[in-house]
């Protein structure tokens, strides 16, 4: 399996303008190609492929308009143009339907005002104990922290809206398994509180967007009192990002360490696919879904359990978990959200809503080898070791952020 970790960097001022050349020559090169192909498509002929765009920048390099692309490597600028044949082969492959998932849009323009990238392969990058080195922009500084797992395929440079620098590096990542235990654990995610546990445990979540709203909205209202362009509209941009970056490390960091403890401690992890894409639809809990971070703690527990050799299953959606008693399986129908306790009609138990639905979660997931994912399709639940060794080959990234 390959994963993407990622490392926080401190660039000098020299350096900072070298970077800042790279990822305007990559910018440059990636629209360049881009409006070609648009135009070959506009004339009627085929799409040109990497090997025509790679021979065309060559001549562009020779022009007196763009021969200062030869300032920066050369190695990204063909890496631009290779993701693009990749974006592009995405884009068809999802229009004919041989790609799974949402539809995938067509390639657009980059702009200077958002995230900027530039990727290196394995021959224009050198890693060092205290630094890296890139190719025409020199040894950057950079904070460890972890070692990693595998020599790196490629590596990429980032610099995000709040002027942060980041290197995010490709390796392979052999699983490792834990020490097997006979622990199981049913997980029911929520609002009120965001994981609750069969056992009765209940986690709360740190929403940084909650308790950072009031000074969101001031730096926002004096952002919007900026004229575009000017110095202090920049400073009061540059104010708005930092506070977003402040917002999802927390969060990050919270779902790491949660996933982490839970992956440590259980063979077993059960829990329900939710529709958050459609629960964000609802004006009143948008805000607050969307300041807990679902989706990307399934992903840490799966991404997780696949390293580490745990079990972790999800059940189908439609699974009436809220509505049915823990203890002797009558179904008592459907319950309004207010109501957090109530009382079995058959057996006489009374439920935690939370802890019921997290112990009939942990009863679905353990009593089928194969559950269903919300659309009601049949998938393998990730458990044995062919499952591990098929992941390891599988060409996909797996994103774990370390700062």
């Amino acid at each position: 399996m390959k994963q993407r970790l990622k490392f926080r960097i401190y660039p000098t001022t020299s350096q900072k303008t070298a970077l800042a050349k790279l990822f305007g020559c990559t910018r440059v090169v990636w629209n360049d190609a881009l409006a070609h192909c648009q135009q070959e498509y506009r004339e009627g002929r085929k799409k040109p492929n990497n090997t025509q765009l790679s021979s065309r920048l060559t001549q562009l390099k020779k022009t007196e308009e763009k021969i200062w692309l030869g300032e920066v490597s050369a190695i990204p600028l063909q890496q631009s143009l290779r993701d693009l044949e990749v974006a592009y082969s995405n884009f068809f492959k999802s229009c004919q339907g041989k790609r799974k998932g949402k539809k995938v849009k067509s390639p657009k323009f980059k702009s200077r005002k958002f995230r900027q990238s530039a990727r290196f392969t394995d021959n224009g990058f050198k890693i060092n104990q205290q630094n890296v080195y890139l190719a025409k922009i020199g040894k950057l500084k950079i904070v460890w922290s972890r070692e990693l797992p595998s020599k790196p395929s490629s590596v990429t440079v980032i610099k995000d809206s709040a002027n942060r620098y980041f290197l995010s590096f490709v390796c392979d990542v052999n699983s490792s398994p834990l020490a097997p235990n006979n622990n199981s654990i049913g997980i029911d995610l929520g609002i009120i509180d965001f994981a609750t546990l069969n056992n009765g445990e209940k986690i709360k979540s740190p929403k940084p967007l909650k308790h950072n709203l009031k000074q969101l909205r001031r730096l926002q209202k004096n952002l919007s009192r900026k004229q575009k362009g000017s110095k202090r509209h920049e400073v009061a941009r540059l104010k708005v990002a930092k506070l977003h970056a402040k917002i999802t490390d927390i969060r990050t960091d919270f779902l790491h360490q949660l996933s982490t403890k839970l992956i440590r401690e259980n063979q077993t992890i059960a829990l329900e696919d939710l529709n958050a894409s459609g629960m964000v639809k609802n004006r009143k809990l948008s805000r607050a879904i969307s300041d807990l971070g679902w989706r990307s703690f399934r992903t840490m527990l799966e991404t997780k359990g696949e390293i580490y050799g745990r079990d972790v299953r999800i059940i189908n959606r439609w699974e009436a978990t809220s509505q049915t008693c823990s203890s002797c399986g009558f179904k008592g129908g459907k319950k309004e959200l207010n109501i957090r306790e109530w009382t079995c009609l058959n057996c006489g138990a009374v439920h935690d809503r939370d802890v019921n639905a997290a112990t009939n979660i942990l009863k679905v997931a353990g009593g089928h080898p194969e559950t269903k994912n919300g659309r009601g399709e049949k998938i393998r639940l990730s458990n044995k070791k062919a499952h591990l060794s098929e992941a390891s080959t599988t060409p996909q990234y797996k994103q774990l952020s370390l700062f």
